[in-house]
């Protein structure tokens, strides 16, 4: 066993094996701590129930970023054999193409939460970087450091995400993502109902 793992024959397959695993375990590391806190804050019916829901959304996250790993990395080495062992620029639009449909591709709250949060790293990369020439490009093999946007065009990210989304939830509260619209019910709408001293400042309700 040793042999074939340090064996550079076997490097890419193996690579997907580790991609693999190491989706699972960042899985587990994400949603379980975000789910017992939800839980906490949010959940419904008694402990065991709980348990349930965390036990769960922590599979699901765990399983969904394994199989997904696994499928990229896949459709990576595939494109590459079939061009003659040459990585191509396109072959990681592909690929993730691929494995984000059939993986995360069905609705729903894990997957939704997921996509989102993708989604709004695309859009946020968009930002020209603070210091950094905005056109500047680097593959995956380079020594790169992300670079930070530009404080001057965050500030306007930023004023316009929050104005957008407060208007989303006084306007078109059902088109905000579930686990959002619970915490901002909690924020804005909550806090403004109370009975006496111990649901003003001890419990919510």
């Amino acid at each position: 066993m040793e042999a074939i793992v340090s064996n550079p024959r076997y490097h890419d397959y193996l690579a997907i094996l580790k991609g693999a695993r190491n989706g699972f375990v960042y899985g587990v590391k994400v949603r379980f701590p975000h789910a017992l806190i939800m839980a906490i804050l949010f959940g419904r019916g008694d402990w065991l129930d709980r348990l349930k829901v965390i036990s769960r959304a922590t599979k699901q996250h765990a399983i969904n970023l394994a199989k997904f790993v696994a499928i990229y990395k896949t459709l990576l080495l595939l494109q590459r054999k079939l061009n003659g062992s040459k990585a191509r620029p396109h072959d990681t639009f592909f690929a993730g193409l691929l494995g984000g449909y059939y993986v995360f591709g069905e609705r729903n709250a894990i997957n939704e939460q997921i996509v989102l949060y993708v989604c709004s790293r695309v859009v946020a990369s968009f930002l020209p970087r603070a210091g950094s020439p905005y056109g500047l490009r680097a593959t995956a093999g380079d020594t790169v450091r992300p670079v930070p946007p530009d404080s001057r065009y965050f500030s306007i990210f930023a004023a316009i995400s929050w104005g957008a989304v407060m208007w989303l939830f006084q306007h078109r509260a059902e088109t905000i993502q579930p686990g959002m619209f619970s915490s901002m019910t909690y924020l804005y709408r909550d806090s403004e109902q109370w009975q006496n001293l111990r649901t003003l400042l001890w419990h919510n309700k």
